[in-house]
């Protein structure tokens, strides 16, 4: 497949996601948010990062509430480059990042343990569908390379999809929570 192939199905395969993604939106999270908060509580005192929800993302604000240790949330840097994460609870004055999601005023910078991801869609295999700026790809890459690293994919289970088109810089996730449960690739 070449690069502009690999593009092309990566855009039609986003439009198809976000569609079901709005539909289940529109339906509600269910328990999606107590079967996250389920998967969290063995992991109590490491750090969590979550993110703040746009759009029609599924909403992770009640188990990240709920988590007992730190929590912090991602901060785009800039283009090409991983995530950063800060401190957040949730009477943390937050301000709008990059691409529209809330980031926290100040505070300081984690690094987390257990990362909670959104998507716009997700494969069989563990792999997710993003936006297309890779951060969590090359986010999920740094913080693997300097250790053990939970990686959560939280999603509608609407957003699953057959194998998903792959560049070789994509990572896997280790688990996906949805509000039927919880699916180990």
């Amino acid at each position: 497949m070449t690069a502009s192939d690999l593009t092309a199905a990566k855009a039609a395969a986003r439009k198809t996601a976000f569609a079901a993604r709005a539909a289940a939106h529109a339906a509600g999270q269910g328990a999606a948010c107590d079967h996250l908060a389920g998967v969290l509580a063995p992991h109590a005192g490491k750090v969590l990062a979550g993110y703040m929800a746009m759009r029609t993302e599924i909403d992770p604000l009640p188990a990240m509430a709920a988590h007992a240790g730190p929590v912090c949330v991602p901060v785009i840097r800039g283009k090409g480059q991983p995530l950063a994460f800060r401190a957040w609870a949730p009477d943390t004055r937050m301000v709008p990042g990059d691409f529209g999601a809330l980031v926290p005023e100040s505070g300081p910078w984690l690094v987390p343990q257990v990362l909670v991801v959104p998507l716009v869609a997700f494969d069989a295999r563990g792999y997710r569908l993003g936006y297309g700026g890779g951060f969590y790809d090359r986010t999920l890459e740094g913080l693997r390379a300097r250790g053990p690293v939970l990686a959560i994919g939280f999603a509608f289970s609407a957003q699953e999809m057959a194998d998903l088109p792959l560049e070789p810089t994509d990572q896997p996730l280790d688990l996906i929570v949805t509000e039927k449960g919880l699916f180990r690739p």
